[in-house]
């Protein structure tokens, strides 16, 4: 038997047994280093499997064939992976990172894979997965699982991801349109009640209405919200009720599973915000108070935030509120309008939030102007383009490429033009079709605004 020292240390070899598995008896126990040891270099192959020891830290871990690991290695350097070869890792090992700049990998890499009862239930923030069941990548962002939606699949689409529906203003009908093509409206089904000014949002499955006035003269509120499911043609069904009749001259915005209304009112105007989740039907609960008590809100949302504008009284519509979707609580000053406007409506994908047309005293016509503002931080809008014609109370509804600008009211008659813009590039606004029937203080809602994501 012979003993080998290392440093002040030592090991003994038994039976010819020499390297990596070397014990004192049969060549198959462990290498027991009492430190650290560090290398320049692991390299494994053939059949080998390379297994964690106490103290280990390589450099580099180069990897010339395929390697099962299933326990723990560490390495303070790179891990290289060569073309033709792949790491597995099996349940319950890992893999640990010091220093490491940089991970290469030759071909690819594979993320998770599995259906969303493979989730599991410790979620942690930025996790990533292949959803079997979605047939796409999806993250975990600290509140819930979100899938990235592709720019090829919103355009390929005969149907989702960017079907629209209108809640029109001057009676009780709906109508859709896909915003991927070019064309006109179709009916889609009947409001239990007629609305103007009122609320639209919604999620990928289901869209929402509520507040607004059953007439343009009869000065009654409608408290009821309505909702509807987006796939397919049919009329509202009762969702619950604001808590206060005076939502009237209202406005909407949602993300993925809770539904906003900021009140508007009139003779008197409100500044109060009340929530729904989508998902469940009931009652309308208390979120918080605007920054203003504004009527004729126009609203959008990201993923995470909720934006408004108000209209009347005209001094005060210039601001934009903004708050966070998931938590309750008042809102705060975003920025100004670049244009102060009434009416005009307001849309978003998940980076840009467009308001458009609109009327403002003293104009011998009404407002064209297009503005913008990048939602994930606070600013001013900016010019983004031109309406073709400008327009009063119009409707305004995107998907994560195009918004579309439908319908209002130019003196002394409603129109039925719709236009889009393309909303990651700006410019002016092109023809997109007609409204079924000639309409103004309608509101809308598509199965991918803004707010549902959209990565």
């Amino acid at each position: 038997m012979a003993t080998f020292r290392v440093g002040v240390g030592s090991f003994n070899i038994e039976d010819s047994g020499v390297g990596f598995g070397t014990s004192p008896t049969d060549g198959l126990g462990n290498l027991k280093v009492k430190g650290v040891t560090k290398t320049t270099g692991s390299i494994v192959s053939g059949a080998s499997t390379l297994t964690r020891y106490s103290g280990f830290a390589a450099d580099n871990i180069n990897q010339l064939e395929n390697i099962t690991l299933t326990s723990e290695v560490g390495t303070i350097g790179d891990i290289v992976v060569g073309v033709g070869t792949s790491v597995i890792i099996s349940s319950g090992s890992t893999v640990t990172v010091g220093t490491v700049e940089s991970v290469s990998i030759g071909t690819h890499f594979s993320p998770p894979v599995g259906g969303i009862e493979d989730r599991g239930e410790d979620f942690v923030e930025g996790m990533m997965r292949f959803n079997t069941d979605l047939n796409t990548m999806e993250f975990y962002n600290g509140n819930e699982w979100r899938q990235f939606t592709y720019v090829s699949d919103i355009q390929n689409s005969p149907s989702g991801a960017g079907r629209a529906v209108l809640f029109r203003g001057n009676d009780q009908f709906m109508e859709f349109f896909n915003i991927m093509t070019l064309g006109n409206t179709e009916n889609f089904g009947s409001m239990i009640e007629e609305r103007n000014i009122a609320a639209g949002s919604g999620s990928k499955t289901r869209g929402i209405i509520g507040g607004g006035y059953s007439a343009p003269d009869s000065g009654y509120s409608q408290p009821r919200i309505e909702y509807i499911t987006l796939a397919s043609q049919g009329d509202g069904i009762t969702f619950g009720e604001l808590s206060a009749s005076h939502f009237r001259n209202s406005g909407g915005c949602s993300s993925s599973t809770r539904g906003l209304f900021f009140g508007g009112g009139h003779p008197s105007y409100q500044n109060t915000i009340e929530y729904v989740e989508i998902d469940t039907l009931g009652n309308a609960l208390d979120f918080g108070d605007q920054v203003d008590s504004v009527a004729w809100r126009r609203c959008l949302s990201s993923p995470t935030r909720g934006f408004s504008k108000g209209g009347f009284p005209f001094a005060s519509s210039i601001g934009i509120n903004v708050v966070t979707i998931a938590s309750k609580g008042d809102a705060v000053e975003f920025g100004k309008l670049s244009q102060n406007m009434h009416g005009g409506d307001g849309c978003a994908n998940s980076i840009r939030g467009i308001y458009a047309g609109g009327y403002a005293p003293g104009f011998a016509t009404n407002i064209k102007t297009i503005q913008y503002i990048t939602m994930a931080s606070n600013g001013d809008a900016i010019n983004f383009g031109d309406l073709t014609t400008g327009s009063d109370s119009p409707s305004a509804v995107a998907n994560q490429v195009r918004a579309v600008i439908s319908g209002g009211y130019v003196s002394p008659a409603k129109i039925k033009r719709m236009e889009f813009i393309t909303i990651a590039s700006t410019g002016n606004a092109q023809s997109f079709g007609d409204l079924s029937i000639i309409d103004s203080r309608a509101c809308g809602t598509t199965d991918a605004h803004g707010g549902l994501g959209g990565y």
